[in-house]
């Protein structure tokens, strides 16, 4: 390391922003976390006798995936390298590796490759790693926002050990917010700082699991705000709030985030929670989501779970989709969430759903010798000849349009695909099959 080298290290380490310099360095000062790092859990355990394999944290912002990776390095006698998939490519990589074989020749000494967003690396350069993380050349850590099975190599997924990280809970928060007003050293602490409870509570809500949001916002109240005149800088909720202006949902478009919040919106209109449907819907709108995307999804729970006991359901939600598209945002919240409340509060019935997987299953596994002769066509030349048609009864020809025959292929006769419920329409149209079949 060279003079300027060692200066830039120095001026960062005072200048680093709060979160920054705030980083816990041991297992002991991390917060939260609990379920992969208590005392008696795997990761715990293989940080403190320095024998980790190759693993892969996986988390939203700010919950301490990069904080971890940083304490492997402080406790570790491998040597540790990091690499930013942003800023980096397979070059990067080809050092690293070539370096990590020489020392591993000629020290006996074992190299830890961080990779910060690891998910933002393509299937090429995740691939130019694999050989080296099987033959144990370098013990790899992978850091992501992404859920690693839908964005990493299956090989390196099925060679790494996968810990997910959960948002920070309230209190989490809170304790990083009085640690930060406290450290003198690292922290706040020489700015004689407080913060009143309801600030605290604010700020630890609003970071939504964020330490980091946390952090920036005391960092920036304290370093914005005049004190009073005892000398201390009170950091009130009306500070708190100007510090933060907008609270950050964690939601992101193209991670599994954006599949759990499209599937609790589902599952809210699917159990009849108009609320629950117009809260996830608002989450989605409020993140920048593709309103047809949601319009869509929409017209299939319509179909799938409100189905015949209310045809109109469907209507609505294609009459939805359409104006969705024809008017565009932000005008567009209303329809959506008429229609959301729509289907919601319908009376549910997945009989036409089960009934076409029922019929299909039967298309899939069962030989048929054909349709039954007399519903074949009889339009084209020859099939007279060939017997199409003859018997067929002509419903329209019988009392209230019915006449039993047989319509299933001889191999399905007596299968029942849809049996429709009690709910809603669907009961109209039971009431009206078992009249028409008692009448006959």
């Amino acid at each position: 390391m060279d003079i300027f080298e060692y200066t830039r290290q120095k001026t960062l380490k005072k200048e680093s922003p709060l979160a920054v310099r705030m980083r816990p360095a041991t297992l002991e000062e991390f917060e939260g976390q609990e379920h992969i790092i208590g005392k008696d859990k795997l990761l715990y355990r293989a940080i403190k006798a320095d024998k980790l394999g190759s693993i892969i944290f996986y988390g939203p912002p700010g919950t301490g995936k990069t904080t971890l990776a940083k304490i492997i390095a402080n406790t570790t006698k491998s040597e540790f390298v990091q690499l930013n998939a942003t800023t980096s490519g397979k070059k990067d990589i080809i050092e690293v590796i070539e370096e990590a074989k020489t020392r591993l020749g000629m020290n006996y000494k074992k190299t830890i490759l961080f990779i910060d967003e690891i998910h933002r690396f393509n299937k090429a350069q995740q691939d130019s790693l694999l050989p080296y993380v099987e033959d144990g050349t370098i013990i790899l850590i992978g850091a992501t926002t992404e859920n690693p099975y839908f964005e990493v190599n299956k090989a390196l997924i099925s060679r790494s050990r996968i810990f997910e990280l959960k948002p920070l809970s309230k209190d989490n928060i809170k304790n990083i917010i009085l640690k930060a007003l406290k450290d003198k050293e690292k922290g706040l602490g020489s700015y004689n700082a407080e913060i009143t409870k309801e600030a605290l509570e604010f700020l630890a809500d609003v970071a939504d699991g964020d330490a980091r949001a946390a952090i920036n916002a005391i960092e920036l109240g304290v370093l914005t705000t005049s004190p009073d005149e005892d000398g201390k800088i009170h950091i009130t909720l009306k500070v708190a709030e100007e510090c933060i202006q907008k609270r950050a949902i964690n939601y992101d478009k193209d991670g599994d985030n954006h599949y759990d919040i499209i599937s609790a919106f589902i599952k809210s209109m699917r159990g009849s929670d108009p609320d629950a449907a117009v809260y996830y819907l608002a989450r989605m709108i409020y993140a920048g989501e593709d309103p047809r995307f949601i319009a869509r999804r929409m017209v299939i729970c319509a179909a799938e779970d409100v189905g015949n006991a209310d045809p109109n359901a469907l209507q609505v939600a294609v009459s939805a989709a359409h104006a969705v598209d024809f008017i565009g945002m932000p005008e567009a919240r209303i329809i959506l969430s008429q229609a959301a409340i729509y289907i919601a509060c319908a009376p549910k019935s997945n009989s036409a759903y089960k009934a076409i997987d029922l019929a299909l299953e039967d298309v899939k596994n069962i030989k048929i010798s054909g349709v039954p002769s007399h519903l074949k066509d009889t339009h084209y030349y020859g099939a007279a000849n060939l017997g199409h048609g003859q018997g067929y009864k002509y419903a329209h020809d019988y009392p209230n349009n019915y006449v039993e025959q047989q319509y299933l292929p001889d191999e399905l006769v007596g299968r029942t695909y849809y049996k429709p419920t009690e709910n809603g329409y669907e009961l109209n149209i039971k009431n009206i099959q078992n009249k028409i079949k008692n009448k006959n």
